[in-house]
């Protein structure tokens, strides 16, 4: 299986599967010198884990992670990167295989089931395999070292919509995304969506959702204007995301409905003399190049295709039948991609500041 590698110069690539022993990934490209503790890569793990609270799966793992390779201390005794590859391990600790054994040679519906069938000829039925979002942990994990890299870049997430449910955006504040269980920025709705979610979940059901990624003190410049768009690059990026169906930048779908006058980021010199945009309806990307404004995206996730509602399918042998998904599943798994695509948004900066660094000499 190919296509496990992401990034150009800042690249990492990951392995394992949710049901096998560990999980694990490999950071290649990132500059030597930069203080890194297993720490800190752990803060962000602990927002994507699973059991956090009833919202979420109920699987227990800590997703302790472990630095392999590719630091060493410095003359300070500072744990530093090499400029080697870095290499980082998370062992699964709390896998039910059983939970997938009447569903071995079933295809769920909405799942990789029937695709990966077909073109590997084999497949991981536990919990998905390679395909689950279990995958994504390291993803978080390699983002927390792309984020050392990026310096004072602020990347932060929020999920802004939880089926036909949206945040009001006059009550948005930041500081209300770590005080729920949603990473919900609208404390008011937060709580509306905790009876929301609780009565999905109960149903045995789940729902989709819509998280937004905004990163500022991004400098004026990184991308390409051709096939290296820094907006590009993000799409591919969110969208390798598992559940993740759309993906848009700054005005998105929505520049569809303006006309070319309301459209427009109009400019004007701040008192400092430096151009000053009026609005930011392109998202902090003009011509695949970023402008240095707020670079923001966001992206759709579908609902949990595991489900115990029972779902008409075939299996392998080419029969019809029925299946129902047992197991811990997220009623919303939405909620935990907040960190994900906080990750993927560091993992696509800190790629193209090294290429923007490359081209002009590293200065």
């Amino acid at each position: 299986m190919s296509h496990n590698t992401f990034g150009h110069l800042f690249r990492f690539t990951t392995w394992g599967e949710s049901h096998g022993p560990a999980i694990g990934c490999v950071v290649d490209g990132c500059p030597p010198g930069i203080p890194i503790e297993a720490s800190e890569i752990q803060t962000f793990l602990n927002k994507r884990k699973p059991g956090g609270s009833r919202f979420v799966t109920q699987r227990r793992e800590s997703d302790t992670v472990e630095i392999l390779s590719g630091v060493f201390a410095d003359a300070q005794g500072r744990q530093v990167t090499t400029g080697t590859p870095i290499s980082l391990f998370i062992r699964n600790e709390d896998q039910r295989s059983k939970d997938y054994g009447e569903i071995k040679d079933k295809f769920r519906p909405g799942h990789a089931d029937f695709t990966y069938d077909t073109k590997y000829g084999i497949r991981d039925y536990r919990g998905g395999g390679r395909s689950s979002a279990r995958e994504t942990a390291m993803r978080v994990a390699a983002g927390a070292i792309a984020r050392k890299v990026l310096g004072d870049v602020t990347i932060r997430g929020a999920l802004v919509q939880m089926g036909p449910h949206a945040v009001e955006r006059e009550r948005w504040d930041w500081a209300t995304v770590d005080a729920n269980p949603f990473f919900c920025p609208d404390a008011e709705t937060a709580h509306r969506w905790e009876g929301y979610l609780d009565g999905i979940r109960k149903a045995g059901s789940s729902i989709g959702a819509i998280i937004e990624v905004v990163a500022e003190g991004v400098p004026a410049g990184l991308g390409a204007p051709i096939y290296g768009k820094l907006d590009q690059d993000l799409a591919s990026a969110m969208m390798s995301i598992n559940a993740v169906k759309g993906v848009e930048i700054g005005a998105g779908m929505a520049a569809a409905l303006l006309t070319g006058e309301e459209n427009a980021d109009e400019i004007r010199l701040g008192n400092d003399g430096a151009p000053h945009f009026l609005s930011n309806h392109a998202g902090g990307i003009l011509g695949g190049i970023s402008t240095g404004q707020p670079i923001v995206c966001r992206f759709a996730v579908k609902p949990t295709s595991s489900i115990l509602t029972p779902r008409r399918t075939i299996d392998r042998t080419g029969h019809e039948t029925e299946v129902v998904t047992r197991g811990r599943h997220d009623p919303c798994v939405g909620i935990r991609a907040v960190p994900v695509g906080e990750a993927m948004m560091a993992l696509v900066l800190a790629d193209h500041l090294l290429r923007h660094r490359g081209q002009i000499g590293g200065a």
